[in-house]
């Protein structure tokens, strides 16, 4: 899983909310927080639980921020009754 980072601007901006507001509510720089919201700076799991309580989003639902993304080289499809696997560098199939 990875963190969708602009599914938290568009939190964001729904709230109607400044970057500058945001960290204000943080208590943490604008620049800091860019750096964040741009994927420059990790978000550590308790940076995500003040976001997402600043938001107004309850813990329980604070998997919105969340998207799975398949590991590359997993994917695999059916080809002549074999399996095939994709790989992650070319996206070929092969056995």
């Amino acid at each position: 899983m990875t963190l969708n980072l602009l599914r938290i601007r568009a939190e964001r901006i729904a709230k109607g909310m400044t970057q500058e507001e945001m960290a204000e509510r943080l208590g943490i720089s604008r620049a800091a927080y860019a750096k964040r919201e741009a994927g420059i700076v990790d978000i550590g799991a308790n940076e995500l639980a003040a976001i997402s309580e600043v938001l107004g989003i309850d813990r329980d639902h604070i998997s919105i921020f969340l998207t799975y993304r398949p590991r590359l080289g997993t994917i695999t499809k059916i080809k002549n009754g074999r399996r095939l696997k994709k790989h992650a560098g070319n996206g070929q199939y092969s056995r």
